[in-house]
């Protein structure tokens, strides 16, 4: 019988079936699943925080919205300017309108308003006059005037003239012996002159209504309605605007004072013209620049659908990134570190995507006249633009000499805000004192808006002198009292203030300074991002299986988790 090794057992290796095999290898599996969730997670971070070239370098993936948003910025501000050319037309045709009826229908208009109104009188004859005076230049409308304008319907759907007057409803004063008897209820009338009762002025003239009692008298008023057709839109290959003007002039005596300030007001507005028959090129340019205006919203609608792409992907990646968080490490990401997923160049794209497309719809309809709201289309254009080339920083940003200026922003903006609250305080408080101190001595304390643009522009130095200078020397207390508010309110703000301001921004711009040079503080996302260097670097200490089954992961159901910049 041969001799055989008595087969002794391995000690340590558990036998295949075994509990303990099975054991070790479901834990070893988990721990590999962990790791590999964990790696495709920073692969994932590590790709969105990437610039569009570095995504190019890392994956070739080719930078579509970097060359939509280059795309967008030229044709949104072409529009814009062909926009604003055609913006001028209408504002200068609008105020070259309002200096013409005011030379036709003002008696006595030197061309330059005194204060907030036209002109003035001072005597009964010339209040007569003046009044007269206006009629008399409605009813020769189209044998004086060089515009293309005519007569309008008012609201009451009538050609002609509407006079009214307001008056106290009785009284009698005599001034000499300081007596006064008065009836403070107002009284109106009006009448309405038209074109038939224009022609015999001596009627008109002698009826009761244009006897005026100054004493009792507040304010007459004519209104009338005038259309014109503003041609020079034709020249720039355009189709013309029709307008109607509401015209109204006021002669104001609620103060009795002696002078009578006469107003004058014209409200214009655009209408659709009811007939227009052009021949030339106007009608081939208009659909040139409706198809350019289709081209810029479907431009503005790709860069929408793919910055709200964007920003979709990121709120899940963001989720992902926290119940990781929350699992392995048992506590919650900062806020810093989840408000670095909300990208908020991506959210100021999308809001000056909106206002383009929006805009641009109104542009085209204005275009064809449907629409005459120019107002508001410019307000749209012009923001959407502004924050298409403020956009252009983002950019920038990629450069770290550039960068220092985006940092330091975001830096200094807090800040900031809390002292200009503080700040606004003091300045609200010095705004309402010389409001009611120095308004009635200083035309540039009337009103709060003004009182506040004043002071703004002395806290930039602007104009200091006029304002020590045009102040009234009529009650020597008050001028005493101006010259105390303006060197309190001037040293304050300039020498303090203003100087606390910008050592604010400038130890904001020192300490991102020191933070290039020495690293910024590392958050949490920050050490994690900092777990694998690069992809190439992972994959080559990882282990073959390892990289492979990553790989089959990523390219298979969480591909809709993959982040473009």
């Amino acid at each position: 019988m041969a001799w055989q090794a008595y087969p002794f057992p391995q000690a340590g290796k558990p036998e295949r079936g075994s509990g303990v095999f099975r054991l070790t290898v479901r834990s070893a599996m988990a721990r590999l699943d962990s790791e590999v969730k964990e790696e495709c997670l920073r692969e994932d971070l590590k790709f969105y925080f990437m610039n569009p070239c570095e995504k190019y370098r890392a994956r070739h993936q080719i930078p579509w919205k970097l060359g939509l948003q280059i795309l967008k910025i030229v044709m949104v501000t072409t529009q814009l300017i062909r926009f604003g050319l055609s913006n001028q037309l209408v504002v200068a045709f609008k105020e070259e309108n309002t200096v013409a009826f005011k030379y036709l229908f003002l008696k006595g208009y030197s061309g330059v308003d005194e204060d907030n109104y036209s002109c003035s009188v001072y005597t009964q004859e010339d209040a007569y006059e003046s009044i007269f005076y206006v009629i008399n230049q409605y009813h020769r409308l189209k044998n004086i005037s060089l515009g293309t304008v005519g007569y309008g319907e008012n609201e009451e759907n009538k050609i002609g003239l509407k006079v009214c007057k307001q008056y106290y409803k009785k009284g009698t004063m005599f001034p000499a012996n300081e007596t006064l008897n008065i009836d403070s209820d107002i009284e109106t009338d009006c009448t309405h002159l038209d074109l038939q009762a224009l022609a015999s002025p001596r009627d008109w003239k002698s009826t009761s209504f244009f006897r005026l009692e100054f004493y009792r008298l507040l304010q007459v008023e004519i209104s009338f309605h005038l259309k014109g057709i503003d041609l020079q839109t034709i020249l720039s290959r355009e189709l013309p605007d029709c307008y109607i003007f509401q015209n109204t002039i006021v002669f104001d005596n609620k103060a009795h004072s002696g002078k009578i300030k006469i107003y004058f007001d014209s409200d214009a507005h655009i209408e659709e013209c009811k007939e227009l028959n052009i021949s030339g090129s106007v009608q081939k340019n208009t659909q040139y620049v409706l198809v350019f205006d289709a081209f810029v919203i479907v431009i503005c609608s790709a860069s929408l659908i793919l910055c709200t792409r964007s920003i979709v992907l990121a709120l899940s990646l963001r989720k992902r990134f926290l119940s990781f968080f929350l699992e392995k490490y048992k506590r919650r990401v900062c806020d810093a570190d989840q408000w670095e997923f909300i990208n908020g160049w991506y959210v100021m794209v999308i809001i000056s995507d909106l206002m383009t497309i929006i805009g641009s719809i109104l542009k085209m309809e204005i275009k064809v006249k449907n629409l005459t709201n120019y107002d508001l289309c410019s307000i749209l254009l012009g923001t959407s633009t502004l924050l298409v080339w403020v956009g252009v920083i983002r950019y920038l940003g990629y450069f770290q000499k550039y960068n220092v200026l985006i940092l330091t922003m975001q830096a200094s903006l807090p800040k900031v805000l809390r002292f200009c609250a503080c700040a606004g305080m003091i300045y609200l408080g010095y705004t309402f004192c010389g409001w009611i101190v120095l308004g009635p001595y200083h035309n540039k304390f009337v009103a709060l808006n003004t009182v506040s643009e004043c002071l703004f522009s002395l806290v930039n130095g602007d104009d200091m002198f006029a304002t020590f200078a045009q102040i009234q020397q009529k009650s020597i207390m008050v001028w005493l009292f101006s010259r105390l508010y303006l060197y309190s309110f001037i040293s304050l703000f300039i020498y303090m203030i203003l100087s606390l301001f910008i050592a604010l921004i400038t130890d904001s711009y020192d300490t991102i300074k020191k933070y290039q040079q020495n690293g910024f503080p590392e958050t949490d996302l920050q050490e994690f991002l900092k777990g694998c260097s690069s992809r190439e670097e992972y994959q080559a200490e990882s282990s073959a299986f390892l990289s492979c089954i990553c790989c089959l992961r990523r390219k298979g159901s969480d591909d809709h988790l993959i982040l473009t910049n």
